[in-house]
């Protein structure tokens, strides 16, 4: 029986959003095809009708991730035109960001797997990470580009840092110190004087 291709791309969209969930909780290699089109409420045998391989799957659920992530955080500052940094520190360095990471920010979760990788999926991190970095560097203050440039790497690393490190611990007053000691250092290093 012939699929129509609004079902099709139905199907394909459930895919990707379902293995996004799964490779931000379990990994890369956490995770196979075959739980993944179960999940989905599909055959395996189905798969290979909307992606050549697991790393063709994951390479474009990369990529759909961190397009959302750049939506998400566009939204973010542009509803808070008055402290667009600490809204966004606010957001990320949150318990939700801990707690759910298969709902939450797609480097968090992967970049450690990303970083043993090669080629293409390299590649979307990096582009995806500069795209932050970018956006960071236009919130942050500084007299010039290089200055706003390299507070946005900071900005970042020590963001994701801390989200990393909180959710690799146990104890839950450990966790919350990274969260909160960090967002509120950030938000204090970013603070205009005037």
């Amino acid at each position: 029986m012939r699929v129509s291709r609004e079902k099709f791309a139905e199907n394909r969209e459930k895919i990707l959003q379902v293995a996004g969930v799964l490779f931000r909780e379990k990994g890369f290699d956490g995770i196979g095809v075959a739980d993944i089109m179960k999940a989905a409420g599909m055959t395996h045998g189905g798969f290979y009708g909307h992606f050549e391989s697991k790393e063709d799957l994951a390479l474009e659920v990369s990529r759909t991730l961190i397009e959302k992530v750049k939506i998400r955080w566009n939204e973010i500052i542009a509803a808070a035109p008055g402290q667009p940094l600490d809204a966004l520190l606010n957001h990320y360095l949150s318990r939700c960001s801990v707690d759910d990471p298969g709902g939450s920010c797609v480097f968090a979760s992967l970049a450690q797997e990303v970083s043993r990788s090669r080629g293409p999926m390299r590649e979307t991190f990096n582009d995806g990470l500069s795209m932050l970095v970018d956006i960071l560097s236009g919130i942050v203050p500084g007299e010039t580009a290089e200055e706003r440039r390299a507070k946005g790497f900071t900005t970042l690393s020590a963001m994701m840092g801390a989200v990393v490190l909180a959710r690799a611990v146990e104890s839950r007053e450990l966790s919350d110190s990274f969260l909160y000691t960090t967002r509120n250092a950030l938000s204090l290093a970013n603070r205009v004087d005037g």
